[in-house]
This record gives C-alpha cells, sequence and structure tokens, in this order.
C-alpha cells in the first residue's frame, strides 16, 4: 500500500506521462495489433509479388539459392543483392534486397527489394521498402515502419524506445497506485469492476482493476519494445545481473593470397551449405554476402525448439573465401542472459506462444487505447470537480469579505 507523499508524486507522475505520451502508446498498441500478422497480411494484400508460381517440395537447397543469385547477378537492373530472404514456407518467394541511392549515398532506413519466383526463376516483381504509402505493396512496411520508427527514421526509432520505456515505468506506477490496503475486503474490492449506477464509478473501477489484469503483458510489451528499439541501453541492465556475450568484433575473412584480386569465390549457395553442416537440422532463413573484399558471409537460420519464428535466431559467420565457419551464435545453448534478450521479440509479437500467442497480443494491442480513453474521463472529472470546489471556495471568500 502506498500512502502520503509518495502516492501524490506516483499520481502526478503517472498523471503526465499518460497524457505526455498517451496519443503515442495508442498509435503503437493499434500498429501493432495488425502488424503482429504482416506476414500474413502482405502476402494476402499481394499475392503477384509473395506468392509462388507453385508450391515447393521441400526446403529449398544451396543450388536453388544459388541459382537465385546468379539469375540476378547476370541482369544489369539488379546485380548482387546485399541480402537474400529465402522463402518461409512451401508457397513463399525470395527477396532479395538493394541498398536505394540518393544524393548523399545509401538512403537509411530503405532498401529495394525484388521478388523472384522459386520454381521459374522469374522477377515479379519489385518494392521499396520503407517507403511511406498507402497502395497494397507498401501498406504493410508503411505500418511496421510506423510502428517502429514513427515514419522518422533513426530518429523516430528512439523515440520509439524511450516511449516503450515511459509505458514501462507508468504501468508499474499504476501498479504502485493500485496496491490496496492488506485485507481482504480492500483486495477485492481493488480486482472488481463496478457500476453501481455511476458510469463514472464503472470507467474509474475498469481503470483500476482492468489495468492490474492487463498489466503484465503490457510490462513485457514495453520492456521489449525498449530494448528491441535501443538495445545498448537495455543490455548493461541485463547483463547486470546475468551472463551476456560480449558483441565482439566483426568477423573477418582471411586476406587474398597469391596474387588474388580480391574478388569472393565463394558463392550463395556455398555459404548456405556450410552453415548447414554446422547446423544440420536447421533452416536457412537468409543469407547476407559481402560488401567488401574482407567481410565474411552472415547466414542466419531457424533451428527446431527455437523461440523464434520467421528469421530464427541462429547466426552463422562464413568465411567468404575459405567456407570455413568463423562464428556462429547458437540461441539453444547460449548463457542466460542472451536466452532472455532472444526472448525478448517473441514475447514482443506473441509467437513465443504460437497462434493463441499472437492472438492474445493482438487483443491486448488495444490496451492502450482503453487505459488511455477511461484515464482522461478520470482526469477531466477531477478537474471539473476541483474547478466546482474552487468556485465553491470563491463564492464563500466573496460572502466573508461582503
Amino acid at each position: 500500500m502506498v500512502t502520503g507523499r509518495l502516492r501524490t508524486v506516483l499520481q502526478k507522475i503517472h498523471l503526465y506521462l499518460g497524457l505526455s505520451f498517451g496519443l503515442v502508446f495508442v498509435l503503437l498498441g493499434l500498429t501493432g495489433t495488425v502488424i503482429a500478422w504482416r506476414d500474413e497480411l502482405d502476402a494476402v494484400l499481394n499475392p503477384e509479388l509473395l506468392r509462388a508460381s507453385a508450391p515447393a517440395a521441400g526446403p529449398v537447397t544451396p543450388a536453388q539459392a544459388e541459382a537465385v543469385a546468379a539469375r540476378l547477378a547476370a541482369d544489369p537492373r539488379y546485380g548482387k543483392p546485399r541480402l537474400l530472404m529465402l522463402p518461409d514456407g512451401p508457397s513463399g518467394v525470395f527477396v532479395a534486397s538493394y541498398a536505394v541511392k540518393g544524393a548523399d549515398g545509401a538512403v537509411p532506413g530503405r532498401s529495394r527489394q525484388v521478388m523472384v519466383d522459386p520454381a521459374t526463376l522469374a522477377i515479379q516483381g519489385e518494392r521499396i521498402w520503407g517507403q511511406p504509402g498507402l497502395s497494397r505493396p507498401l501498406l504493410m512496411p508503411t505500418l511496421f515502419h510506423l510502428h517502429r520508427y514513427l515514419l522518422a527514421g533513426e530518429t523516430g526509432k528512439t523515440i520509439t524506445g524511450i516511449t516503450g520505456m515511459l509505458m514501462l515505468l507508468t504501468t508499474l506506477g499504476g501498479l504502485l497506485l493500485w496496491l490496496p490496503k492488506l485485507r481482504w475486503g480492500a483486495l477485492r474490492q481493488a480486482l472488481t469492476i463496478r457500476h453501481g449506477g455511476s458510469w463514472s464509478r464503472f470507467n474509474y473501477s475498469l481503470h483500476r482493476a482492468g489495468g492490474v489484469f492487463v498489466a503484465p503483458i503490457v510490462l513485457v510489451v514495453a520492456f521489449s519494445g525498449w530494448y528491441l528499439n535501443l538495445p545498448k541501453w537495455v543490455t548493461p541492465l541485463v547483463g547486470a545481473v546475468m551472463t551476456v556475450t560480449p558483441p565482439g568484433a566483426k568477423p573477418l575473412s582471411a586476406p587474398a593470397v597469391d596474387g588474388a584480386d580480391g574478388a569472393v569465390p565463394l558463392g550463395i549457395g556455398q555459404a548456405m551449405a556450410a552453415a548447414l553442416a554446422a547446423f544440420p537440422q536447421a533452416r536457412v532463413t537468409r543469407v547476407s554476402p559481402p560488401r567488401k573484399p574482407d567481410d565474411a558471409y552472415e547466414v542466419r537460420l531457424r533451428q527446431p525448439g527455437e523461440v523464434r519464428q520467421g528469421g530464427g535466431s541462429t547466426r552463422v559467420w562464413i568465411d567468404a573465401r575459405r567456407g570455413t565457419v568463423l562464428r556462429l551464435r547458437d540461441p539453444l545453448r547460449a548463457p542466460a542472459g542472451d536466452t532472455l534478450l532472444n526472448w525478448l521479440y517473441p514475447l514482443h509479437t506473441g509467437e513465443a506462444f504460437g497462434l493463441p500467442g499472437r492472438i492474445l497480443i493482438t487483443v491486448f494491442g488495444l490496451a492502450p487505447l482503453a487505459f488511455a480513453v477511461t484515464g482522461l474521463l478520470i482526469w477531466l472529472k477531477r478537474r471539473r470537480g476541483q474547478r466546482r470546489h474552487l468556485a465553491r471556495e470563491r463564492q464563500r471568500a466573496g460572502v466573508r469579505l461582503a
């Protein structure tokens, strides 16, 4: 139970954070309910881009990935991609990403996506990922960038991360304000949503009791959102109590020898095969080729049993000349701190608990809107009460002076 001056301070903090960032809380919640189903909705909206002409018989092989890379490299409109995402499912397509060039070089936050049919190697189309728009190809990417970047690039990403931190503090403050006296009757009253013929009472009890029930989900979403946007702020906090693997230097390929000109002899298929040799049961989800002569391949995989779906969290860095493993990251054998951090994205999206988890996150994405509305109504009612009280006090003072 919180009493006295601390309660007053917590009420002000809770109020001012809610009034100042309430609209951002609501925006993030509403966009989050939609992008929890981003891939499915994107495929429904854009079947001509994201659906293969024929379902695949099995997982993508290194030879297929190599054929797609060769198809792109041979076309002067495309060339070698900086990232090749493999189909995630039998009806998926390859998605190759290229930098978008501006007057001052690559445009941050944007990439040119080219979709390739895995069966025919035909180019199905392309779009600019990160370009705002309401057309079918741009709608889901726009909602994603609105949710994570507020359509403002790295500045928006920082604001979103800070908003997650403030949402965490607001929720914790609300929980402290909720704490009832240590009596069964008080606890039951604090957990009950009541009407009693008064809409203001119903609104207050809904804000107070309802907030307690959704607080665990909101705390997880807020903390994970803070981490996903500002990992350099959160990782040291986790590392203070758990073991977190230091990032280390970027893996580099062995230098060219015997007068070699520095060209990269290893193809995408060979790098993919080397990564699969390290994790035979895994499925490759994307490959990042070297951008500079000494860079390494970075291959991302998803192992059976990983909590993160989609791209997975397993990574292997491959020497671009020798094909040897330079470094690997295995989430199934990670220390406690890494495991916690690996869980945050799947918890944020709900995919950690499969379809029920995603549905839960979708429903709870409406919570910021509900609590913004009920909180605003409570604040307006109290302001009206304070104004009436001041008016009565002034009237009394006038009567005494007369």
